[in-house]
């Protein structure tokens, strides 16, 4: 899952906010560095990863692509699954994807130290409305253009856009499967922290 599900799947709280998203820029151990809330936040991020990763549904989806795109697919997906969630948000949440949005800049503006790795990323997070962008299928493409030039062989992710294009239908209903599991997947490990 991308950035806009882990915020929504990793609790609500300023702390859980924030842990949710730095889990795709913290790495290593945790050691105290950041609040006990945040720290756990990583750690759920860390475990969503993982149950998403190993999940049949999301297996499915990346077998929509060639072979040869698989090891990039899942770069796809997770973004393609933040779109869907973007798109159907009044399905899942109560709070309009554009409050939700505010919420998360404001706390990630007011944060006086952010992960090293998020540091340069932030007010491009912010300015750029990454989290309601997404309702927009084309800013996935530029996304993925953008991630391509990271990658020491940016060619493994051209045509991945018109290849998701393609399966636009077919990977929003493995979206509206496979979401609902991870949500209660979140929700469980969530109450079992509080306990």
């Amino acid at each position: 899952m991308n950035y806009l599900a882990h915020l929504h799947l990793g609790g609500q709280d300023p702390d859980q906010l924030l842990g949710s998203l730095y889990g795709d820029f913290v790495k290593g151990p945790l050691t105290g560095q950041f609040s006990f809330q945040t720290e756990e936040a990583i750690k759920l991020h860390r475990k969503i990863d993982v149950f998403t990763d190993a999940h049949s549904v999301v297996r499915r989806a990346l077998g929509r692509f060639p072979s040869q795109r698989r090891r990039y697919a899942g770069i796809v997906i997770d973004m393609f699954f933040d779109h869907c969630l973007a798109r159907d948000w009044d399905q899942y949440s109560d709070v309009a994807l554009d409050t939700f949005s505010h919420k998360v800049y404001k706390i990630l503006e007011d944060e006086p130290v952010l992960p090293e790795r998020l540091k340069p990323i932030a007010p491009l997070i912010i300015s750029e409305d990454w989290l309601g962008a997404y309702r927009n299928i084309s800013k996935i493409g530029e996304g993925l253009h953008v991630i391509s030039q990271r990658l020491s062989q940016p060619t493994h992710l051209i045509g991945a856009y018109e290849e998701m294009m393609d399966n636009y239908d077919s990977l929003s209903v493995d979206f509206k499967e496979f979401y609902p599991l991870l949500w209660h997947y979140a929700r469980s490990a969530l109450s079992k922290k509080a306990v």
